[in-house]
């Protein structure tokens, strides 16, 4: 496996897609029901270029390039970390043994149902936030969100290839299920209540991205500790774009706090909201 990504396939990819041309068929066919759920589900604003961040490569050194992208143009891919081929069981039962380069059957329920809901909860959030461009408060704001959904996308397409790849038919159907259920469906809602609530403005985002964004964090985390290797490598990767999530909601929360007191102070009063701030006991 390369530390480079491959931008010249249909799937930009660093787990040469080439070398299994049934998994590339399989995912090449999944591929427009995602782009389908993308211009029906995804940002509802109208945009043209958009400065983002596209993953090149999972080294250390250099792994994104920026540029401007209109976003139905933008490049989802899957990027797995680079293998450790020394790396053994952590803890459990088979602790010292070399982890596992295919699922055991005993674990295959349990890993399946791991990685679907990961996965279910990715789109989830695409979908909660697609209104929010309409109200960005700033042009930054309006790019760190789109930077956000595009990486929850990409988030997607990483739990899909582990479906594909290693779960058969039934990971294929789990698959196209991701693109079924919408959040806050009455038929076919998401998995976890949390992704069903609705993202109705920008604090509620920066609260989103600074908290379950961050509960993600210890939830990538964990499962970068699998003993299925090929779901700690995509687990390791996807921890490089977290990161930008939760500063995106660390800043945004920190920005509104210091515009409230500023107006506290200003106007001598708790009362800002005719001011145009939120109070504090609404944060």
């Amino acid at each position: 496996m390369s530390q480079s990504i491959d931008y010249t396939e249909r799937i930009p990819n660093n787990v040469d897609l080439a070398g299994d041309r049934r998994l590339q068929r399989a995912l090449e066919a999944w591929q427009p029901a995602f782009l389908n759920w993308w211009a029906e589900m995804g940002p509802t604003l109208d945009t043209s270029d958009v400065y983002l961040r596209t993953a090149v490569a999972v080294g250390r050194e250099g792994w994104a390039h920026f540029d401007h992208v209109a976003l139905p143009e933008y490049r989802w891919g899957v990027f797995l970390s680079e293998r450790d081929q020394e790396r053994k069981i952590a803890f459990g039962a088979s602790k010292g043994e070399d982890v596992w380069q295919q699922v055991p059957g005993e674990y295959r329920a349990e890993l399946q149902r791991l990685i679907v809901i990961q996965g279910d909860t990715e789109p989830a959030s695409v979908e909660q936030q697609r209104r929010l461009g309409l109200t960005a408060p700033s042009l930054y704001d309006l790019r760190n969100l789109f930077q956000v959904n595009v990486e929850e996308g990409r988030h997607l397409w990483a739990m899909v290839y582990l479906l594909h790849a290693y779960f058969g038919r039934e990971g294929r159907d789990e698959a196209d299920a991701l693109l079924i259920r919408n959040s806050g469906s009455e038929d076919s809602p998401r998995i976890l209540g949390a992704f069903n609530e609705e993202t109705p403005d920008w604090l509620s985002f920066f609260m989103f991205t600074y908290f379950t964004d961050r509960d993600g964090k210890y939830q990538l985390g964990t499962l970068k500790e699998s003993a299925f290797d090929p779901l700690s490598r995509t687990c390791e990767f996807m921890l490089k774009e977290e990161a930008h999530h939760m500063f995106v909601g660390t800043t945004g929360i920190d920005r509104v706090v210091k515009r409230s007191t500023e107006l506290m102070r200003e106007h001598q009063t708790e009362e800002i909201a005719p001011h145009g701030g939120i109070a504090l006991n609404v944060i």
